[in-house]
């Protein structure tokens, strides 16, 4: 590396090819279109080879180069550290610039890790590297090849630092502004998750209140109309035997743990998540073959109950689905612990009718996306011709 002052180097010639730089990037939303602008007007009083930018991001990688003459792995690496750049000394600010006459042979390019392929691959020999500088702070470099050895010099440095400075603000503009459109659009997808949840939410706590509802008629209709009947009859001497009143009195039983089960799954506590997925498919599978196959050596158990009981109405809606709409002749679950807690519920039917799988505002879907965000479980569904595939999965850091 040969010291240089700009001083040394008249700009006087350079100016009109400056100002006609500054024009060409006016306009320019993006890296690309904004190297390829001011390419062609480089090239006249600095011909290269292969010409590109790279930018340091905020967490001090690499983005990838933005390249034109030639395309390199340089330009498809989306990302580096800036330790495995050839130039890391010029990134790091140890140098003011690099002149190399022939880089293929430069040690500087040659250490352990250093990502310098595309000089071989490309026969790139003579190169320029210039910082791009603001407010004092380094934010990338420019990079001029030639596939002639010895093709530039000291003077070629200067014309390369004058167009430096010249684009690096507006490099820095570009890259602010694509920061914060970035941060734009994880913001406003945040806030459409949160709406989508809350709306989610509101619309689970509308479903529990009407279930609470319908428990309380199934009870005033059913188990207290039996057991009114049944006092009216005790209340006539004779009437009834003890048969018959043990028999109609089991039958109030039955209602009850019928309404119980329905509103707090028992089965659940007592013998398990898989064994009471699999007494629900039986039920509710209208005749269809089932299996349930569990390779999670009892994972969904060692859930906290509110996790459990998610996870348990969400297959239990999916199997509802498989038996109500999809007119199947096979129902499967499988539950899985490898790499995640996974359960799938798949069947062999005609699929969900068109309104049920676009339907997000009301319904059973909707209802079991909500209970899966609610968990931070993610919910996937498959649905078409050769029948539907229902997959709830829990992320590594929420199982026990």
């Amino acid at each position: 590396m040969s010291e240089l002052s700009d001083q040394e180097v008249d700009p006087g010639p350079l100016l009109p090819h400056l100002f006609r730089i500054s024009r060409a990037l006016a306009g320019r939303l993006d890296f690309l279109s904004a190297i390829r602008s001011v390419a062609q007007e480089i090239s006249r009083f600095l011909p290269y080879d292969h010409l590109d930018l790279c930018l340091l991001r905020h967490d001090g990688t690499l983005s990838a180069a933005y390249e034109t003459g030639i395309e390199t792995a340089w330009g498809r690496k989306e990302t580096a550290g800036v330790q495995n750049s050839p130039i890391r000394e010029l990134l790091w600010g140890h140098v003011d610039h690099i002149l190399s006459q022939d880089a293929t042979a430069d040690p500087r390019f040659a250490f352990p890790g250093v990502f310098c392929a595309p000089i071989h691959d490309h026969n790139l020999r003579a190169r320029v590297h210039a910082p791009l500088v603001v407010a004092g702070d380094i934010i990338g470099a420019l990079s001029i090849s030639s596939f002639a050895p010895g093709r530039y010099g000291p003077r070629d440095v200067a014309a390369a630092r004058y167009v430096a400075d010249l684009i690096s603000p507006y490099l820095f503009a570009l890259r602010e502004a694509e920061r914060s459109r970035q941060a734009a659009i994880v913001e406003t997808e945040a806030r459409a998750r949160e709406e989508g949840l809350r709306l989610g939410a509101r619309e689970l706590t509308q479903a529990l209140e009407q279930e609470r509802q319908r428990i309380g008629m199934d009870l005033h209709d059913q188990t207290l109309a039996d057991l009114s009947r049944l006092m009216r009859d005790l209340s006539r001497p004779g009437a009834l035997d003890a048969e018959t009143v043990l028999a109609r009195l089991d039958d109030c039983v039955a209602d009850l743990r019928r309404i119980i089960d329905t509103a707090v799954p028992s089965i659940l506590d007592m013998f398990g998540f898989a064994h009471a997925v699999r007494v629900h498919l039986e039920r509710a599978a209208g005749g269809a073959q089932v299996e349930v196959q569990d390779d999670s050596q009892g994972a969904p158990d060692a859930l906290d109950p509110v996790a459990r009981i998610a996870l348990f109405r969400i297959v239990q809606e999916a199997i509802n689905n498989a038996g109500r709409h999809a007119r199947a002749g096979r129902i499967d679950v499988r539950i899985a612990a490898q790499p995640r807690l996974r359960i799938t519920v798949a069947d062999d039917g005609c699929g969900l009718p068109e309104d049920v799988r676009r339907s997000r505002k009301k319904g059973g879907l909707s209802h079991m996306r909500t209970r899966a965000q609610l968990i931070g479980a993610r919910l996937s569904v498959r649905s078409g011709r050769t029948g539907t595939s229902v997959s709830v999965s829990l992320p590594a850091g929420s199982q026990p």
